[in-house]
């Protein structure tokens, strides 16, 4: 097998093991073989093209083409000219499918359905990520940068995913390290020892352009140094990356259609995603909105609810009939005209980041007037996004109602209609007996359902001993609420969970709804809602009041006023209790301050609140973090590309440094190496000290190299000083001057090597200006501007790099850590090893 075939090979490889990351993301992994079979048809036609050869430019558009016409056969076949060829329908399929596909991604939980756009969008991004390799690695021969594709195929699934199996890492970093070996292998087929590792110790015989002659360092030595980098550096790359951000909620199953009341809506398994809302360690602002009411307090956003219940999980039922959102929206179930209601109209923006399937809306909605494709599910009174709708810098305005029951009318509630009794008290009989045995327990002696409700809420916020942690794992199975009930720490969705449960085995209907808390005021009279106000809390029904919230989470959301005594002078025996006053933001603890009146709070008349940790959005500005990430990367944007042209410079200006000063080669390459840099050595040599004729004749021959290099010229270390210089003269056209420079120093590195006394080196940084001078007018423009921008000699910072890392692990495997850490500081000085 030829180079550029074992390469080619390898590249594909690699990229397949690096999207085996992607696997766990889908149900079904049968799209992984559809990918690597268009994989090798375009790697395949990658070869030929070669072969022909065809410019490496045409080759790359080759290969894109043949992708292409890949993708147009298998996704769009039904849209291209003659089954094959891509037109503009061809182009509008693609759109479309990109399009569902970035909305399936961030409406389904993982595993995802394999939908034809998830498909699309996994196949087609493995055939991106194999084309820009097999650029990289074998059209243009420079298979270090193919890393960083392979690096962000794993990346987007270790982000979506939160963290994958390590497995998958090393696959992708095993694939890197092959494709790596085999670019080594294949120059050094070519050029000799290009990638000699300094192998040689220092020693008088040792050879002026690199290390000794008789040591050659194995191409499997130095492919593991740089894989022990390049690892190193993978390692810590997805540790400093954030999470990819989601939706609140991921459903599955299939969005609401556009037809009639055709489709339905999934079922969505909120747990996972509420969690991780809750666990960020920034409190991003998903929402801001102006409302009407002074009671903030009770205007919790509802996005979706929960009725069915298995024993372990709660989740939307599916096949609800959806419709075109009516105006206005019918009457909410079981309202009765003798119970009071406060229309509420409430203005909601939502922010550019948050993308959710389901409409956040104050319950119970009236009217809602909002463009897009949105539909309306009647039973959960739920307003979801159809063909990728989602609320992404969405803006609609609510009419709603502020239903405020009393605690007489809850408890003189007459018993709901059979059908509601059917469907909303269902408790599967895997459902642990403990449940039902504690929910008896904990309200016995309750006189009604109300008073039922009143203390299961009180006993899991107050009396029950539990404990508000979002660091408890969910828990699945039928054993979930038993365990929850014996431990009693969890968070919001543990507690509505239990409690919608145990208010089943009561016979009282509930069900689970799943949104925001009210959020934080801010000092413009707006409210912000961040990712730590999700929240979920149970909806029991009562006749004549409708589904009524309850607010079981300690330190969570605020209790309704319908479940706290009514008299000001201290409660009636027997009755629930009043908890502390809390804050009017739900999402932070009671902090000094909180009697401020919201009416003050808008014209900045209350002190100033300490910041919680993690707590709501504020209006002081993006968050430090963020702020500080964005610099950075705008300063690894605007500074990498540059970072070899300034090392360059510097190089040059200390090989090429006026007589009197001290060159110091780099350590480790056995040439010439002076006494510069050792204990008790001067720092300056006299200019007549035949160490310093020897340092600066061979800083200058090494930059006389490197600069040879920078315009295509690879050192060749097998030949010596004169041979070399003559063989810069004939592949760089030089002539006249430049030639005779060129000449003139390899003669003073002989001289300064063999000769017993070696003579003043003489004004050699101006014969080594002399032929970079050359080199540049005999270069087309192109070969210029890299040799300046992107300096092929910067490869000496990696082969640095790899010999830093090898020495260090040397160190501390026989134990001098205490030497590793002292010249661990130190700057990183350019290699003495040629190629």
């Amino acid at each position: 097998m030829s180079g550029g075939v074992r390469l080619a090979v390898c590249a594909a490889a690699a990229t397949l093991a690096a999207a085996g990351a992607l696997l766990p993301l889908v149900d079904r992994s049968v799209w992984i073989v559809q990918a690597a079979f268009l994989l090798v048809i375009q790697t395949s036609v990658g070869v030929l093209a070669r072969r022909v050869p065809l410019a490496r430019a045409l080759t790359v558009a080759v290969q894109a083409l043949v992708a292409l016409l890949l993708l147009t056969v298998v996704f769009a076949r039904a849209h291209a000219i003659g089954g094959l060829l891509p037109g503009p329908d061809v182009f509008q399929e693609f759109g479309q499918l990109l399009r569902e596909g970035a909305s399936d991604v961030g409406r389904y939980a993982i595993p995802a359905p394999t939908t034809t756009a998830i498909r699309l969008l996994l196949v087609g991004g493995v055939l991106v990520i194999g084309l820009v390799v097999d650029a990289l690695a074998v059209t243009y021969r420079s298979a270090a940068p193919a890393g960083l594709p392979l690096l962000a195929l794993y990346s987007v699934a270790a982000g979506l995913a939160e963290g994958t199996d390590w497995l998958w890492f090393l696959a992708a970093a095993a694939g890197y390290l092959l494709l790596l070996l085999a670019e080594g292998r294949d120059r050094l087929a070519q050029w000799g020892r290009v990638f000699g590792g300094g192998g040689a110790r220092p020693g008088p015989a040792a050879h002026p352009l690199g290390p000794g002659q008789g040591s050659a360092i194995a191409p499997v030595r130095t492919g593991r140094r740089i894989g022990a980098l390049a690892l190193g550096i993978a390692l810590l790359v997805p540790a400093v990356l954030p999470t990819m951000d989601s939706g609140l909620l991921q459903a599955h199953g299939q969005s609401a259609g556009e037809g009639g009341t055709g489709g339905g809506t999934g079922a969505v398994s909120p747990l996972v995603a509420l969690q991780d809302s809750l666990r960020q360690p920034e409190n991003r602002e998903v929402l801001r909105y102006r409302t009407s009411t002074q009671n903030t307090g009770d205007l919790y956003l509802r996005i979706v609810t929960l009725d069915q219940f298995d024993g372990s999980t709660w989740r939307t039922s599916p096949g609800r009939p959806v419709t075109a959102v009516p105006d206005p929206l019918p009457t909410p179930a079981g309202l009765a005209p003798g119970v009071r209601t406060d229309p509420v109209n409430t203005s909601v923006a939502a922010s550019g980041s948050y993308a959710q399937t389901y409409l956040p809306l104050p319950y119970p909605a009236e009217q809602v007037r909002i463009g897009g494709r949105w539909r309306y599910e009647p039973e959960g009174r739920m307003v979801v996004g159809g063909h990728g709708q989602t609320t992404r810098g969405a803006s609609y305005r609510v009419t709603s109602l502020l239903v405020e029951p009393t605690a007489a009318q809850l408890a003189a509630a007459p018993a709901p209609p059979q059908r509601l009794l059917r469907e909303y008290t269902k408790v599967p009989g895997s459902l642990p007996a403990v449940v039902a045995r504690t929910a008896r327990k904990v309200t016995a002696g309750a006189a009604n359902p109300y008073q039922q409700a009143v203390k299961l809420q009180e006993w899991f916020a107050v009396d029950g001993g539990f404990r508000y942690d979002t660091e408890v794992r969910s828990g699945t199975g039928p054993d979930a609420i038993a365990r929850f009930l014996q431990a009693k720490e969890g968070f919001c969705v543990h507690f509505s969970f239990s409690m919608a449960a145990m208010a089943r085995t009561l016979g009282i209907p509930a069900r689970v709804a799943v949104g925001f808390t009210p959020g934080t005021p801010q000092a413009d009279g707006s409210m912000s809602v961040g990712s730590k106000d999700a929240h979920a809390w149970p909806e029991l029904y009562f006749e004549g009041a409708g589904w009524t919230r309850f607010e079981p989470t300690p330190s969570r959301g605020t209790p309704p006023e319908y479940t706290v005594a009514e008299t000001p002078t201290g409660p009636e025996p027997g009755a629930p209790s009043p908890r502390p006053d809390r804050s009017a933001a739900p999402s932070a603890p009671a902090r000094p301050g909180d009697d401020c009146t919201p009416q003050l709070k808008k014209v900045d008349g209350c002190p100033a609140l300490a910041q919680q940790p993690g707590g709501g959005a504020s209006d002081d500005g993006p968050p430090t973090g963020t702020v500080t990430a964005l610099v950075v990367a705008a300063l690894v944007v605007l500074v990498l590309p540059v970072l070899p042209m300034l090392w360059r410079r510097r190089v040059r200006a200390r090989r090429l440094r006026p007589a009197g000063a001290s060159v110091s080669l780099s350590s480790g390459s056995g040439q010439g190496a002076g006494a510069a840099g050792r204990p008790g050595a001067p720092a300056v040599l006299p200019d007549d000290d035949p160490r310093e004729t020897v340092e600066r004749t061979l800083a200058a021959w090494r930059e006389l190299t490197d600069s040879a290099w920078d315009y295509g010229i690879l050192p060749d270390d097998a030949q010596t000083p004169r041979k070399a210089a003559a063989r810069i003269v004939r592949i760089g056209g030089l002539d006249g001057p430049s030639a005779e420079s060129a000449v003139r120093v390899a003669t003073a590195v002989e001289q300064a090597l063999y000769a017993p006394t070696p003579r003043p080196a003489g004004a050699l940084a101006t014969e080594v200006e002399t032929v970079r001078v050359g080199l540049r007018t005999a270069a087309g423009r192109g070969a210029r501007l890299r040799a300046v921008l992107a300096p092929r000699s910067a490869a000496r910072v990696a082969w640095a790099c790899s010999r830093r890392w090898s020495a260090a692990l040397e160190r501390l495997r026989t134990g001098r850590i205490v030497a590793m850490w002292r010249r661990a500081g130190g700057a990183l000085r350019p290699s003495r090893q040629r190629g």
